[in-house]
């Protein structure tokens, strides 16, 4: 998968709490399945079809040694997410900005331009 569809498998991938579990034990080590199952309340089979779809996004990589496989975190795709959402954090951050500045102005002139008025007239 490439540019906006890796994306999306990104996401989807993380929007499960249960894959968004196995992500945070993964970031401390490797695991099997049998480690991963451990901490979560679901079966091993549960747990397999989860890692299916992380390995889909690219999210995990696994590698088997004998009769052991061993899950392993991949980071870039996790970073592009982050990168995603930064660029739109910070158009946030300036649209938040400018209207703290828009409120401070607002009130600056006082409390003229703080009350209704029914006629415009009355501005005048």
């Amino acid at each position: 998968m490439a540019g906006t569809d890796q994306l999306s498998a990104v996401f989807s991938a993380l929007a499960d709490q249960t894959r968004r579990a196995i992500i945070a034990e993964l970031a401390e080590r490797d695991a099997t399945v049998t480690e991963l199952t451990a901490p979560l309340s679901i079966s091993m089979p549960a747990v397999s079809r989860h890692l299916k779809v992380l390995e889909r996004a690219a999210l995990i990589s696994r590698s088997r040694s004998g009769k052991w496989r061993a899950s392993h975190l991949e980071a870039a795709p996790l970073r592009e997410a982050a990168d995603w959402i930064e660029r739109y954090r910070r158009l946030w951050d300036s649209s938040l900005t400018r209207l703290d500045a828009h409120l401070a102005a607002v009130q600056a002139a006082g409390p003229a331009t703080d009350r209704m008025v029914d006629d415009p007239r009355e501005l005048e």
